[in-house]
């Protein structure tokens, strides 16, 4: 089975306004990423810009790897329900607040997909919540490695 990540990639609206700026915010559901996506929100109100939430999902499932019985179709179908979820929770707030409003959603890994977009908006700034898992103490979270990038400024909001 072969993999096209262009063919799941949901597009990003390509806007004219060169001088538009354009704030990428990870978003995954948690409180702290609702938390990231109100500070971009209001940066992107500020500013005049516009705002790009990007949902990532993962390839695979990790009891997949452990060779537990595994579902795929049901874990494809429960992802998407969740993008969808996301997605409209999201363009309300966004449509409150009056601020143009793109979403984006990936598979893969959260860095990659983050940086891709960022890239392909030209984006002024990147926008995460911080980690509450402990093992990103030990090996890093999202907001610490996106800083390590060079494709724009990152933001951690710490709630």
């Amino acid at each position: 089975m072969s993999y096209d990540a262009e063919a799941r990639r949901t597009r990003v609206p390509n806007h004219q306004n060169t001088g538009v700026p354009a704030i990428v915010v990870g978003l995954d559901g948690s409180a702290t990423s609702w938390d990231a996506f109100a500070w971009a929100a209001g940066e992107a109100r500020r500013t005049h810009g516009r705002l790009v939430a990007v949902y990532v999902m993962p390839f695979a499932e990790p009891t997949a790897a452990l060779g537990v019985p595994y579902d795929y179709a049901a874990a494809q179908a429960t992802r998407q329900e969740m993008a969808g979820e996301i997605e409209t929770e999201a363009m309300i707030r966004a449509d409150e607040l009056g601020i143009p409003f793109s979403f984006v959603s990936e598979y893969g890994d959260a860095i990659g997909a983050l940086a891709d977009v960022a890239r392909d908006v030209d984006a002024h700034l990147v926008v995460v919540g911080r980690s509450a898992k402990r093992r990103h103490r030990l090996t890093g979270s999202l907001g610490h490695r996106l800083t390590c990038r060079k494709d724009a400024p990152v933001v951690v909001v710490v709630p």
